[in-house]
Parts: structure tokens; C-alpha cells; sequence
């Protein structure tokens, strides 16, 4: 029988992205590397458990949630979460940042000094700056702040920041722009936290990081993975947790979320295919209008 390997997600280390797997063992991506697994037949996605405890029941969990944990795991892991919003009383300072991941995909967040931009990896942010840096609930009020003043948004989808990932203005200074003009509202607000210590806006571009620079559109997502399935494909970019997929079929995007809670095996043949679910990009037709107005 095959030897089966857990994965317990992507991780952006100083050196690129990684996948992990149960044990600590890693898998660097750079470009170019052929990554190809399989789903066992029979096989059943379970919970991964919560905050580092595995889930007492085994739980078998959807196919295509990104979570991988049964509800009671979710409440768990939710209970002392800063992103749930769970916890008050951490004494770590907390930075403030904005967020671009393409035109008009703007949002505020923050995240503790001490993982630097790591949170901006994790999410796939194009590029971000920082805003403010102080106590956690001083950068809460922050949030929303701007949610409320400046109607920006703590969350932007994944199937939006992937629509555009293929389509980015050519410059760092382009890309920029928008969090330039939202960086001087946001400090312009009067009811800014007298706690927060304002930040200078000093824009960092990841394109080169994770390898957007002339990256074509691609053909469709894994929408789940199933038992039976396979998936294998060249690294052509990485952005937050997702692989773009040079496969026989185009560029394919993999949300490395879907592989959590999975006992994969290696995949059979040395081509770029895939046989588990994938949901097509819709492609419009130059010069079909599809409406009147």
C-alpha cells in the first residue's frame, strides 16, 4: 500500500511558499516545481482539529469547505481567535494595515507586529502598507473606523482577488495608487485612536513574490477534491494559499485549503492533468453585449 501524507496547509517561510504536512515535514514551491497527488480510493476527508489537538471523533467534514474542521472543532478554534474577534486581552502590539489585491479590491486589517507581513502573504495581498501600530482594541477601533467613515471591508473574497490576479496594472506605482489616497483619508480621520501610533505610508509590491508578473488567465478552480481523484501540474505562481497550475488542460488555480483533512497519496504517470472537480471560468466573447443597457 501507498504511503499517505497529511497536509496541514501552505505556509509562507522567508524563502517562499511551503506545503506542510502532519509531522513537520515541508515542501517547498518555487516556480516550476511539479506538484502531483492523488486522493485513495475510498478515502474521507476529516476534521484537522483544533488548536493543535486532533478532533477527538474523526469527523468527516464537506469536500469543499476550505475550514476542514467539524462544527464543535470550529467553535473551539473560534474561542481564542483575534480574526473571530474572541479575545480582548492580548498584550502584544498590533499593527494596522491596508490591503490591495486589484482594482477596486481594497481592505483594512491587522495583525500582531511580531509576524510581520506574514498575514499579508497568508491572504495573497498584491500589495499593502501599514497604517498604525498600537494595543490590540485601539487597532479594532480602527477597523471599524474605516469600515464606517471610509466604507472599506475587512474581507474580500478569494474568487475575487483570483478574477484579477491575471489582469494587474504593469506597475508598482499603479498598483499602489488606491492605497496611497485611502492611507491619507484613513489618518485624516479626526476620530483616529489617540493610542494608535500613526504609521507612514511605505508600500510593499508582492508581485515578484509570488510570481504575478505576466501570469495568464486561468481556465478554471478546483472546486473540491474527491476520493479517486488526481491532480498534478507546474507551479507557475502561489498567491495566499493558492497554486496556479500549469496543466495539460491551461492554468488551473488550486486553493491549497481543499488538501486539509485529506490522506493524499503520490499520483501515477509523469503528465499535468487532473481528474477531481473543477469549476470553468467564464470566458466572454469579444464584442457580444449581452444586454441592452
Amino acid at each position: 500500500m501507498a504511503q499517505t501524507w497529511k497536509c496541514s496547509g501552505l505556509r509562507w517561510a522567508a524563502d517562499g511558499p511551503e506545503l506542510k504536512w502532519d509531522g513537520g515535514r515541508g515542501s517547498p514551491l518555487p516556480r516550476g516545481k511539479r506538484v502531483a497527488f492523488a486522493v485513495a480510493e475510498g478515502g474521507v476527508r476529516t476534521c484537522v482539529g483544533a488548536r493543535g489537538h486532533p478532533c477527538p471523533v474523526r469527523a468527516a467534514v464537506p469536500e469543499r469547505g476550505t475550514g476542514a474542521r467539524c462544527e464543535e472543532c470550529a467553535r473551539l478554534d473560534r474561542a481564542h481567535s483575534v480574526a473571530a474577534d474572541t479575545i480582548a486581552d492580548d498584550p502584544r502590539p498590533y499593527h494596522v494595515y491596508l490591503a490591495w489585491f486589484g482594482p477596486g479590491l481594497l481592505k483594512v486589517g491587522i495583525t500582531a507586529e511580531e509576524r510581520g507581513s506574514a498575514r499579508l502573504l497568508e491572504q495573497g495581498a498584491v500589495c499593502f502598507s501599514w497604517l498604525g501600530l498600537g494595543p490590540l482594541m485601539a487597532a479594532r477601533r480602527s477597523e471599524e473606523l474605516l469600515r464606517a467613515a471610509l466604507r472599506v471591508p475587512d474581507r474580500i473574497p478569494y474568487a475575487e482577488k483570483r478574477a484579477v490576479r491575471s489582469a494587474l496594472p504593469g506597475s508598482a506605482t499603479e498598483r499602489a495608487a488606491e492605497i496611497a489616497d485611502l492611507h491619507t483619508r484613513a489618518l485624516a480621520l479626526r476620530e483616529w485612536p489617540e493610542s494608535l501610533h500613526r504609521e507612514p505610508y511605505q508600500p510593499v509590491d508582492h508581485v515578484d513574490v509570488f510570481g504575478l508578473k505576466g501570469l495568464p488567465a486561468a481556465v478554471g478552480e478546483v472546486s473540491a477534491l474527491v476520493a479517486g481523484g488526481e491532480l498534478s501540474g507546474e507551479v507557475l505562481a502561489a498567491a495566499g494559499p493558492d497554486l496556479h497550475l500549469v496543466t495539460g488542460r491551461g492554468v488551473l488555480v488550486l486553493d491549497t485549503r481543499l488538501m486539509t483533512g485529506w490522506e493524499l497519496i503520490p499520483a501515477g504517470g509523469e503528465g499535468a492533468g487532473f481528474t477531481v472537480p473543477v469549476r470553468e471560468f467564464r470566458r466572454e466573447a469579444p464584442g457580444v453585449q449581452e444586454g441592452l443597457f
